[in-house]
């Protein structure tokens, strides 16, 4: 006898299991893409693998990482965002996501084309100088910029980056003129801060770590509501009189917003469980990030605030991206 796909969907359909039912319980049964925003290395790049290892070994299924770096992340959110909807295409989600919009115009996907699956880790910002440089601590830094007609010189890793903008929170908090000057990654503003072309960097920690144990580079603080684990020595800026500089880089998982919510919520509950291993959060402490574990629902709260916040401040500032 010869099964054709009309006696498949039949028999389907008689055994109270419509089709598309049938996959969304099933999944995964099929390879599931992870689509990263940056290219090899970085942060990003490692924890997604971290996970996606996690992932597979949890559901005896293949989670591939793909690297589409570019355009300030908008070149995967905008292939995701026009993904079909069926849990095997997923945007592991980056803090650009809240600003594109305000920095760009007109962007080719919109918000609505997407939604949030859950939230993973924050990398906290790290006020850091040379340690050649003619001021030691944070209040120093700033009555130099104060004394200086142009005032300060902040390195930073693109247009538009947090550590940009948080820089830019800084200047406002502090009322000193600033210049952020945006590189191309972390190790150009380093180089610049060495040879004393730049007053500072703000930056995550594992890449600026060697150079703070090696004695060239000073902390002078954490952009963050609460001191790092990661480096508890480290004040908040908050602590020393800049009630408004908060800011770290983020990452999450999105989907198309045509995903059924069954795939949703067994996808939001595969990462919140990988992120409570403990062997998970202590590979991902190692590469300075700290584990912000949050659901579908949080993590959309959250990408609100932080949208209407870095929208006001950009808009206020005249900020463009590149």
């Amino acid at each position: 006898m010869t099964i054709t796909r009309r006696t498949l969907l039949g028999a389907l359909a008689l055994s109270g299991c419509p089709f598309p039912a049938c996959a969304e319980d099933a999944w995964p049964s099929r390879m599931v893409r992870l689509i990263s925003p940056y290219g090899p290395g970085g942060s990003n790049d490692i924890s997604l693998r971290l996970l996606a290892e996690e992932f597979g070994r949890n559901l005896h299924q293949q989670f591939i990482v793909e690297n589409k770096p570019g355009a300030g992340t908008r070149i995967t959110n905008d292939l995701v965002a026009h993904a079909q909807g069926d849990g095997y295409t997923l945007l592991y989600v980056a803090a650009p996501y809240a600003t594109a919009e305000a920095l760009f115009g007109k962007l080719t996907y919109e918000r609505k084309d997407l939604q949030p699956v859950a939230m993973a880790v924050v990398a906290p910002l790290f006020l850091i100088i040379s340690a050649d440089a003619p001021f030691k601590t944070l209040p120093e830094l700033i009555a130099y910029g104060k004394s200086k007609p142009d005032g300060l010189t902040f390195a930073s890793p693109g247009a538009g980056s947090q550590p940009h903008l948080a820089g830019e929170l800084l200047f406002r908090d502090a009322g000193v003129k600033g210049l952020n000057i945006p590189f191309r990654g972390d190790a150009a503003s380093y180089t610049e801060l060495l040879a004393g072309r730049v007053d500072a960097t703000l930056t995550a920690l594992p890449t600026a770590l060697p150079y703070i144990e090696s004695g060239k580079f000073i902390v002078l603080g954490v952009a963050s509501s609460e001191r790092s684990a990661l480096y508890p020595q480290a004040p908040t800026l908050r602590e020393q009189g800049f009630p408004n500089v908060a800011a770290a880089g983020w990452y999450g998982f999105m989907a198309p917003s045509t995903t059924p919510q069954v795939l949703v919520d067994k996808l939001q509950a595969e990462v919140l469980r990988a992120l409570a291993e403990p062997a998970i959060k202590n590979k991902l402490t190692a590469q300075g990030l700290e584990v912000r574990a949050g659901t579908a629902a949080e993590f959309g709260r959250f990408i609100d605030n932080e949208t209407q916040k870095w929208t006001t401040l950009i808009r206020e500032a005249g900020l463009k991206g590149e």
